[in-house]
């Protein structure tokens, strides 16, 4: 600081100003986002209680016959932590309504408090490329909770998100530059490049507090922002699918679930009952009269 003492007095109280000005900005735009997880039955059902993060999305349901036997575990544990919490549905496929209100008549409890968030990916979807489902969903979410849900998708079928949906939904965008080992990222590969709300960059993440390879993601704001997702203008309200409405019946294709289970998708002991589900016990009658 030697060299500055032979400067004015006005000098030296700009020069202060300035430091003063980025030491200040500095930190707050580094801490101003927040990393987190996303989980769903393949994880241990304690991941939430145990993983560093700020914010965890959850997976509730899919289609409109499974739902994560774990999730109720791994969401109280984000809020006893007082931290944010997300709720996903994975799209099945089916009537576009009714796996709303299934997501909905399960995640009720949550409504207006975690974000809601459809997931849209090709695996076990039997609408994929059809942007008007994800409208469909969406407006049916909407509607029965007064809050936009998000969309997961990957980069490569942005495409497939209607501009309609994109101008009420916040993106949550898939894109990983590699899959190798790697932990929270400050700012992952393409940042904001998609105008998306979050960032998923690796399914290989490792965090402390969970022995195991798990997504990470970035999302581009605060918990005030969150929590504005979740609940935007407090316009959240009581979610109860219409009581005339004929429950969903059951369209989970079993065979199907015999052959991916066979094939080692759901893993195996308890991994694969969390996986599986209320279908465990009729897909492992098949599996076993198979083999």
């Amino acid at each position: 600081m030697g060299r500055f003492k032979n400067k004015s007095k006005p000098l030296q109280a700009l020069i202060a100003a300035l430091f003063a000005v980025l030491l200040a900005c500095t930190p707050a735009i580094a801490m101003a986002d927040m990393v987190g997880i996303d989980v769903s039955g393949w994880q241990a059902s304690n991941v939430t209680c145990t993983a560093s993060y700020d914010f965890a999305v959850v997976k509730v349901s899919q289609g409109v016959g499974f739902e994560n036997s774990s999730w109720r575990t791994q969401a109280k544990c984000v809020t006893d932590r007082g931290k944010s919490l997300g709720l996903y549905h994975y799209a099945g496929g089916n009537n576009a309504a009714s796996e709303a209100d299934y997501f909905v008549g399960r995640a009720r409890d949550y409504i207006g408090r975690a974000v809601l968030v459809l997931d849209w990916e090709s695996y076990q979807n039997a609408q994929w490329g059809n942007s008007d489902w994800v409208r469909r969903f969406v407006q049916r979410v909407h509607t029965l909770t007064g809050v936009w849900p998000m969309v997961y998708v990957q980069a490569s079928a942005l495409g497939q998100i209607p501009g309609d949906v994109r101008a009420n939904c916040g993106l949550w965008v898939a894109q990983y530059a590699s899959n190798a080992p790697t932990g929270y990222q400050s700012r992952p590969w393409n940042y904001a490049i998609y105008g998306e709300a979050m960032r998923q960059y690796t399914s290989n993440g490792w965090v402390n507090g969970y022995n195991g390879p798990l997504d990470l993601n970035y999302f581009r704001g605060d918990a005030s922002q969150w929590q504005a997702y979740a609940n935007p203008a407090g316009a959240a309200k009581p979610a109860t699918p219409p009581q005339t409405e004929k429950p969903p019946t059951q369209t989970i294709d079993l065979q199907a679930l015999a052959t991916a289970t066979i094939r080692g998708d759901y893993g195996n002991g308890q991994q694969r009952r969390d996986a599986l589900g209320a279908n465990y016990d009729r897909v492992m009658a098949i599996v076993n009269q198979r083999l």
